[in-house]
């Protein structure tokens, strides 16, 4: 059997962001309340940012980083999200275009809510170990944009108004192929669990409704049962020796965390002082990101296992556990092994350092962005985009080859680049 797993990844958590805290503040929410969502920072979404820009901005620098005899091997690109822009076109077109890809290529799209990504990342490895196509590659892009307004009215209710500070905007992309060198995936070593709950939803294209208590007790409940599957499948297995770190699927920090600490006491009977001892080790270095992004739904698993892999230690092969949840729902344990060429690998792309330096939102221009917001959505048939409206922000893209939404004309998005 062939080795399988990610090559090359890359995260783009947009241009702008907003600290969490002053929304928090702002919106005379519970201070106590909002502190145990452990969130430092949101990416907003610029006018001219979109499902597309972002995940062409995530995938760009992978697909520089190929010769063209790599390149070409792409054989296969899948969108995953629930931000899509169009109920018949996929946006893997729009991706696909604009990074110059071999037309020879599949094209399409996932849904399953926040399982997306790892239903992209799983499809990729199957079509690679079928060897249906020796030494051809697969770009899985997760990309997703964050909505406020809720079915039924534009006012927020008081518990879902919590929500507004987890949700972010961002894309992770993956390169899946031969060979591993960042996250080779442990073949077979798979745990998945679904069933029909109404959690969380999106009834309507712009916006979400659910029960929040409904979808953090369906978490739980999947990532117990997805481990346990796993264990059946892979002998030997334990919950807290096999796996040097874990990788979250992040609404928000303290929903990891709480569900962590549920499985130590549940499958290891662990001590509160263990549990959050193994939680700063194992679990922390995952969050890191997604604290500074938000949650990007199909993405956010991958957004995780990259700020792991970014911030853990690897001087030696290390493996992780991951677990990934959709409403819905759709739930998966997996995993995979990361060395020191992985994680030297991955720092290549500089991760940490396009976050530092997005644009700092103030809460005036984070209201006008709401209020503009209605200009791009689901369905919009013509539109000209001001690049111009936080001019500080915009000259953050100029140089780095960064794509950006320039006009809707019949529908038909067009872009170009700075």
């Amino acid at each position: 059997m062939v080795s399988v797993g990610i090559e090359a990844m890359n995260v783009f958590g947009g241009t702008a962001y907003l600290d969490v805290m002053q929304l928090a503040e702002y919106r005379k929410l519970d201070i106590a309340r909002f502190e145990n969502l452990l969130m430092k920072e949101k990416s907003v979404a610029l006018p001219y940012e979109d499902p597309i820009t972002l995940g062409v901005n995530a995938a760009k620098p992978i697909v520089n980083s190929l010769s063209e005899e790599e390149k070409n091997r792409i054989e296969l690109v899948v969108t995953c999200t629930e931000s899509g822009i169009d109920f018949s076109k996929s946006i893997s077109t729009y991706i696909h275009h604009y990074l110059g890809l071999n037309r020879n290529c599949r094209l399409f799209e996932l849904k399953q809510a926040c399982y997306s990504g790892t239903a992209g990342l799983q499809l990729a490895v199957n079509f690679v170990l079928s060897q249906i196509s020796p030494g051809a590659k697969a770009l899985v892009v997760a990309t997703d944009i964050s909505r406020f307004l809720i079915a039924g009215g534009d006012i927020l209710s008081e518990e879902w108004s919590y929500a507004e500070p987890t949700g972010g905007a961002g894309a992770v992309a993956i390169l899946v192929g031969e060979n591993p060198s960042m996250f080779q995936v442990d073949v077979g070593a798979n745990g998945y669990y679904g069933y029909e709950v109404m959690d969380t939803c999106r009834p309507v294209p712009d916006s979400e409704a659910g029960n929040a208590d409904l979808s953090l007790l369906s978490y739980l409940d999947c990532c117990e049962q997805t481990f346990l599957e796993y264990q059946r499948r892979v002998v030997g297995v334990d919950y807290q020796k096999t796996f040097q770190y874990l990788s979250f699927h992040t609404p928000f920090g303290g929903m990891v965390k709480g569900t962590h600490r549920s499985m130590m006491r549940k499958i290891l009977k662990a001590k509160s002082a263990e549990i959050e001892s193994d939680f700063e080790q194992r679990v922390l270095p995952g969050l890191n990101y997604c604290q500074r992004i938000g949650n990007i739904m199909g993405a956010s698993v991958l957004l995780s296992l990259a700020s792991t892999i970014d911030n853990g230690d690897f001087d030696t092969a290390k493996r992780i556990g991951c677990f990934s949840y959709g409403s819905g729902c759709c739930s998966e344990f997996y995993s995979g092994v990361v060395t020191s060429q992985g994680q030297e690998h991955l720092r290549r792309f500089e991760i940490e350092k396009q976050l530092n330096e997005r644009y700092h939102l103030s809460m005036d221009e984070y209201e006008e962005l709401l209020r503009e917001s209605g200009m791009v959505k689901f369905g919009t048939r013509n539109a000209k985009l001001d690049l111009n409206l936080f001019p500080e922000a915009l000259k953050l893209n100029f140089g780095k080859q960064r794509l950006v939404l320039k006009e809707i004309n019949e529908y038909h998005r067009e872009y170009e680049w700075l």
